[in-house]
């Protein structure tokens, strides 16, 4: 993870874009940390950080583990073969 003033950012956005596709970019404001750059390879990657990071997402993730605690459900495991 590199961190990088803000100023140089604002200068060459685009350089920094394509660094953040390989690592995290800290941008600092006055040699603190103020917010993350993150870059995306793919459109695959940019859809996987949008789940990852969906409220709703993540309580219906939540609400299957719940349902499968309490011995609801089939897990996917357990599942028949299809031939």
């Amino acid at each position: 993870m590199k961190q990088i003033p803000l100023s140089e950012v604002k200068n060459d956005l685009s350089k920094y874009l394509r660094m953040a596709e390989e690592e995290h970019i800290i941008i600092t404001r006055h040699g603190k940390p103020a917010g993350i750059l993150i870059g995306f390879e793919s459109e695959d990657e940019w859809f996987e950080y949008r789940l990852e990071n969906d409220p709703r997402f993540l309580a219906r993730i939540e609400q299957a583990r719940a349902s499968l605690r309490a011995k609801r459900g089939i897990r996917l495991e357990d599942l028949p073969e299809e031939p």
